[in-house]
């Protein structure tokens, strides 16, 4: 049985990792970096996830965490370390898991889209963005599942097109992707921007029944009562990271630093299902 949901009204902003969500993320970060015996002493994980999540919600820049987190040397010492140790890709599919297993995850009805943001910086995985006079830019591909929540996440230079992504966004899903069937397709709604064939082609060696607006196509089809619109769901999730500040323009000069940034806010996403799916009606 499916659990019910509350509204997203009722649940906080989340700006810390709560004592039941740290039940579930200290075990994935002990397994893939413990402790050593010898070294620099390590400062406390939560207070150094809390920080990053500072970090993602506000854009601030590294030095300028308040007093109430650790040092931020150390903070950002953290973060490359979990980052060599892929820690928030793990962190990003436990959850996932765990809301599988609930049925909170809709497999059936996915979506992928892409969004740019400038790139203060430069660095790598950076390019010219075409609707920003050639300004530097990056481009973030997302896959959701059917509610939304994202499934998978790549970079690239701005001036990528869309559906050269679709293979690798599709590749990046955190955790494996259940086999498709007759009893159990997955359809895959996606823009104009992948009406190619290479996009269709994609589509197809994926084993996703494809759902692509065509180029010049109207908005209102005969066929949208048989398939309400859906990719909306994808949209709308570019549109919550955006509402994180450290996402919506990259400062970080190394991408690692920046998809970092992204799988946090992605993680902070599947934290508030968690937290919805705790309350029964």
């Amino acid at each position: 049985m499916k659990a019910k949901r509350i509204k997203n009204d009722a649940l906080p902003t989340i700006w810390r990792v709560s004592d039941l969500m740290w039940e579930i993320i200290e075990p994935i970060i002990l397994e893939f970096d413990p402790p050593h015996e010898i070294g620099r002493h390590r400062i406390d994980a939560r207070a150094a996830f809390d920080a990053i999540i500072y970090v993602v919600r506000t854009g601030c820049q590294w030095n300028h965490l308040p007093a109430e987190y650790p040092d931020d040397s150390s903070v950002h010492r953290t973060m490359q370390r979990w980052i060599e140790h892929d820690v928030f890709t793990h962190i990003w599919a436990g959850l996932v898991l765990l809301c599988d297993l609930l049925g909170a995850v809709d497999w059936e009805w996915q979506a992928a889209d892409t969004s740019m943001g400038k790139a203060r910086s430069g660095g790598d995985q950076v390019g010219p963005n075409p609707t920003d006079r050639a300004k530097r830019g990056v481009k973030r591909s997302v896959i959701t599942e059917g509610s939304g929540r994202p499934l998978g996440v790549v970079l690239a230079g701005a001036n990528v097109v869309d559906f050269q992504l679709l293979r690798d966004t599709i590749k990046a899903i955190v955790v494996p992707r259940p086999t498709p069937s007759a009893e159990h397709p997955q359809h895959l709604s996606l823009d104009k921007g992948y009406d190619n064939p290479v996009g269709r082609q994609t589509v197809d060696a994926e084993h996703y029944i494809p759902h692509i607006r065509h180029r010049g196509e109207a908005k209102t089809r005969p066929d949208d009562r048989m398939y309400p619109p859906r990719r909306w769901k994808v949209e709308r999730l570019l549109a919550w990271l955006s509402k994180c500040r450290g996402v919506m323009t990259r400062y970080a000069k190394k991408s690692a630093n920046y998809l970092a940034l992204i799988q946090v806010a992605c993680i902070l996403l599947w934290m508030r299902r968690l937290l919805e799916l705790t309350v029964l009606r």
